[in-house]
């Protein structure tokens, strides 16, 4: 008889590795369950879920009826993850730790360290598909377009997902809720945690400020014109409208005002008023280097381009150019955000994608536009 293959599965005590796990059992693997502990409880004023979900995790591997360990992961995820979290902050940039903690951690440390525990295959709650063949695996969107998790793993090495299952990719969320119904797992209806997983039900901003403490400075209007203070640039991400601070100004209209720029040399925040404003809309932008899954587009390959996650993917062309990577919308583009993630598409194909390092906008240009190049001679 054939040895089963066996699967360890990060189980956090939600009900998506859950079901994760009750479906490669069903499907006659040999399924282990690890609890990761990335976050320490040491971190000042923080309220912290991690020995909830435990618990959580042990009563529902008890009703699968597979084994469960505790893995302590938060020194490589504090170094590897957390401080670059910080860092990026700090250049006011607006990071996504999210996709550093797939590339980092889930299929980094936790990968390396069930390979060397003998397992055959890692598998996550993740709403990916897996397209394997003999020599490589494509990286396609999960059928359900609400959940798709496939722009979180566009850093995630070809190689390292021929060790993953994702059997999620499949399925709706309401199918896997029905599934945990039917097989009546205590945590059915548990709610899925919203936002980064270390800050959990923390407020933002006041967990940053924790690590980062304050650095006021003027908030502008597009003229220069002060308008107000903020305390630190950090604290804002392009294209943001709640929460500046300024309410309605005397002597101007009641629309709204909306984050378009933030100058780290003179420590100012520039608002403009209106979600239609221009100068809140970008014509493209440049990235960190490229992460390609398999393949590298070619110089001028059409491609669509994901920003944020769930948000709508954008017709674009990429060039590779003398100051990195480019990418020209074939439309402007609201609140594009330096330190988020530029991903790469072609039809349900995640190719790869990069760190947004500048966007190219109609006032607030690139440091790379005043050397400009002919771009047309890289199509």
């Amino acid at each position: 008889m054939e040895k089963q293959k066996k699967v360890i599965v990060g189980i956090s005590g939600g009900v998506d590795s859950a079901v994760t796990a009750l479906l490669l059992k069903s499907a006659g693997y040999d399924v282990q369950g690890i609890f990761m502990k990335n976050w320490t409880n040491n971190a000042p004023n923080i309220e912290c879920t991690s020995e909830e979900d435990f618990i959580d995790a042990e009563k529902v591997c008890d009703q699968i009826g597979i084994p469960l360990h505790l893995a302590n992961f938060s020194s490589d995820y504090w170094d590897r993850v957390f401080k670059k979290f910080l860092s990026d902050h700090h250049e006011g940039l607006t990071p996504n730790p999210d996709i550093l903690c797939n590339k980092e951690i889930k299929f980094g440390a936790f990968l390396d360290y069930c390979l060397e525990t003998g397992a055959d295959y890692i598998s996550t709650g993740h709403y990916a598909r897996l397209d394997t063949n003999q020599n490589s695996v494509k990286l396609l969107r999960g059928i359900d377009n609400s959940k798709d998790q496939s722009y979180f793993l566009h850093q995630v090495k070809g190689s390292d997902l021929t060790r993953a299952i994702f059997p999620l990719g499949e399925l709706t969320k309401d199918q896997v809720r029905k599934i945990a119904h039917d097989n009546k797992l205590i945590n059915a209806d548990k709610k899925d945690s919203v936002g980064i997983c270390f800050i959990g039900k923390n407020n933002y901003n006041d967990f940053i400020s924790n690590f980062l403490g304050k650095k006021p400075g003027r908030i502008v209007d597009e003229n220069g014109i002060k308008l107000g203070e903020h305390q630190g640039l950090m604290y804002f991400t392009l294209g943001q409208r709640q929460g500046i601070g300024i309410g309605g100004v005397k002597g101007r209209d009641q629309s709204s005002w909306y984050v378009a720029h933030k100058d780290q040399s003179n420590n100012e925040l520039t608002v403009v008023q209106g979600g239609d404003n221009p100068l809140l809309y970008s014509e493209g932008c440049y990235t960190e280097d490229m992460h390609w899954i398999n393949t590298e587009l070619e110089n001028g390959s059409e491609c669509e381009v994901q920003i944020r996650y769930q948000s709508e993917p954008i017709k674009a062309k990429i060039y590779k150019t003398p100051m990195g990577n480019k990418i020209n919308f074939h439309e402007p583009v609201s609140a594009v955000t330096p330190g988020q993630s530029a991903v790469i598409y072609q039809n349900e194909e995640c190719l790869g994608g990069a760190v947004i390092r500048e966007r190219i906008s109609q006032k607030y240009y690139s440091w790379a536009e005043d050397r400009e190049y002919n771009y047309e001679v890289y199509e």
